[in-house]
């Protein structure tokens, strides 16, 4: 069993590998429990307690269906574990959720209560940003600022134009570490188009958008189509990218581009 103090350490080290996990806290008991106010558990991304302890197998099998469900719509939970006749008193039923608390049964002889806070830690959702244009270098930094990690794809005599990436790639090669890459924009306006595009398609994003009009994306996706181009991935490009705001300046236009990336992560379409 891990002290407060290692599931903490615990929590930093998985925040700096950037892994998904939720942290559990027993905020309040009543009567007999196990685990106290103020224990701790970290729930990995495949479901496992990996550290900490927040009681027995009574509360244990509650605790991680509600880590699962935070870590799949990143929102956190207050779980309340309680014996069923004091859920009859409340006049919930377990597996309910009421007024902001999710209600669960415990089965156990000692029939306490206990409230858990179980918080989601997602890591940030990984950009790369193909080009070196205007509207490239801005939707890098309001990226950053938004809560994605940014990787800055460009040659390397540009590079200077991004003056705190979270990651750089010179050319338009694969990121070389950080989070799996969640979306990809290709930004180059007229600098490499055909190129970046292509290493947006190949790369493993499963969000990949363009930066222009759709008469040039038509263009370039003839040609990539008969360069062998995966049907499916040319069909989920999205272009011109960016929601419809009527944007024309650089800064409006990366504005744009991230109101469509954060719309389509909190929708469940995301990482």
């Amino acid at each position: 069993m891990k002290s407060p103090e290692d599931v903490l350490d615990l929590v930093q080290g998985l925040k700096a590998r950037g892994e998904a996990f939720a942290l559990a806290t027993v905020v309040r008991t009543v009567a007999s429990t196990a685990a106290k106010a103020g224990a701790k558990a970290v729930i990995g991304a495949d479901g496992a307690l990996t550290g900490g302890w927040v009681g027995g197998g009574c509360a244990r099998a509650a605790v991680l269906k509600a880590a699962a469900a935070a870590l799949q719509d990143g929102q956190p939970r207050l779980l309340s574990v309680q014996p069923g006749d004091e859920l009859a008193a409340h006049g919930v039923a377990a597996g309910e959720a009421r007024e902001g608390v999710h209600y669960a049964n415990n089965a156990c002889p000692s029939q306490g209560t206990m409230d858990i806070f179980v918080e989601p830690f997602l890591p940030r959702p990984h950009l790369m940003v193909y080009g070196a244009s205007p509207v490239a270098v801005a939707l890098v930094e309001l990226a950053q600022r938004m809560g994605f990690f940014v990787t800055a794809a460009a040659p390397a005599s540009e590079q200077e134009k991004f003056p705190q990436p979270d990651q750089r790639v010179e050319g338009f090669a694969p990121a070389p570490e950080g989070p799996e890459v969640a979306y990809a924009v290709v930004a180059t306006q007229g600098a490499g188009d055909n190129a970046a595009l292509t290493a947006a398609l190949h790369s493993a994003a499963p969000y990949v958008a363009f930066v222009g009009s759709r008469k040039k994306v038509a263009v370039l996706s003839q040609k990539l189509a008969e360069a062998g181009m995966q049907a499916d991935r040319l069909a989920g490009l999205h272009a011109p990218a960016g929601l419809d705001l009527g944007a024309v300046t650089p800064d409006e236009i990366a504005f744009s581009i991230v109101a469509a990336l954060i719309a389509h992560r909190r929708k469940g379409g995301g990482a």
